[in-house]
């Protein structure tokens, strides 16, 4: 089983770090780096074998035309943080005798046009955007994480500009891609005043699609088709993730295709309008405890996911708790 870290942006303004939209997360990079590898640090001791580079929200739709100026540099430095943290994971646990292998680093590509927002997507303007976003990690990360896709020409997008890249390099060392689709979660019920629930497999959405509306059998074949390495669910509710897991597991098995899948859900309320996720920060459901995220967890486990995590609002609690008790099967 391997363990995704959890959010960033949340976990940051949980300790007072500074934090506002639209900046989100990469707020930090500038202001307060030394937080951002505190965190990293954090979720490595918590149990993640993987941690994600904190460039999400260095992007034009987070910075504006400072991203231009700026923006290689900030993604340069997210990259330097999650490597520096990783490095010391390793100093201060170098002489303990079960000391586990190396903990990877995931190269955080993002939405290019804004989160859950596949009406903006420009795959004219996509290449000026990624670019940096590529040159400034490849140094430091094991492989690439192509995070909250809401459609499936973002996905394929970023796959083409992914290859591009790595062959106009000396060395063109490949690295795994993993795609993370977000899924329409807006049909949800899950009012900021009821947030009584435990997790239950009941609740969940039995035919779940992307934000985009497009089906999650036609996503995970045009990833099959690409031959990714990982297809994965995020930045979605809980309720959502079960029947897409199970779908996806389906075609590839019925395939023989050797893809792993994996999930990490947000901790959002529902009932907030969706196509301005990054307009004001969002409520976090008190319910999403670690024990209720763990429940939902070991039902993903059960139906074939092998990458667990957790992302917006999904701390470092919840991944120590992940840890504990999800074991290979």
């Amino acid at each position: 089983m391997t363990i995704l870290d959890g959010g960033m942006g949340r976990e940051l303004e949980r300790r007072g770090a500074p934090f506002r939209q639209p900046e989100w997360s990469a707020l930090s990079l500038s202001l307060a780096p030394d937080s951002v590898c505190d965190v990293h640090l954090d979720y490595i001791k918590a149990g993640a074998t993987v941690i994600t580079v904190n460039s999400y929200a260095v992007t034009p739709y987070h910075l504006g035309d400072s991203f231009f100026s700026e923006g290689e540099q900030l993604i340069r430095t997210a990259a330097q943080l999650a490597f520096e943290a990783v490095q010391e994971n390793e100093k201060q646990e170098s002489e303990n005798p079960n000391h586990a292998a190396s903990v990877q680093i995931a190269g955080c590509l993002p939405p290019l046009f804004g989160s859950y927002r596949p009406d903006l997507f420009d795959a004219k303007q996509a290449p000026t955007i990624a670019r940096p976003l590529l040159s400034a990690q490849i140094d430091y990360v094991d492989m690439w994480l192509v995070e909250t896709q809401s459609s499936i020409v973002e996905a394929q997008t970023w796959h083409q500009l992914i290859t591009e890249f790595t062959a106009t390099q000396k060395e063109a060392v490949s690295k795994p891609i993993w795609i993370a689709f977000t899924l329409d979660d807006s049909q949800l019920d899950i009012a900021a005043d009821d947030l009584n629930s435990s997790a239950d497999s009941n609740r969940a959405v039995s035919t779940p699609t992307l934000r985009s509306g497009e089906s999650v059998a036609e996503a995970v074949q045009a990833m099959m088709a690409l031959n990714v390495d990982a297809v994965l669910f995020n930045c979605s509710q809980p309720e959502v993730m079960n029947a897409a897991l199970q779908t996806a597991k389906e075609l590839t098995d019925k395939a023989s295709h050797p893809m792993q899948l994996g999930v990490y859900a947000n901790a959002f309320v529902s009932k907030q309008v969706h196509k301005q996720a990054n307009a004001q920060l969002r409520d976090i459901r008190e319910d999403t405890t670690p024990e209720h995220y763990l429940t939902w967890a070991e039902l993903w486990q059960a139906s074939g996911a092998n990458i667990i995590g957790g992302c917006c609002g999904i701390g470092v609690e919840h991944i120590e708790r992940l840890a504990q008790h999800l074991t290979d099967r």
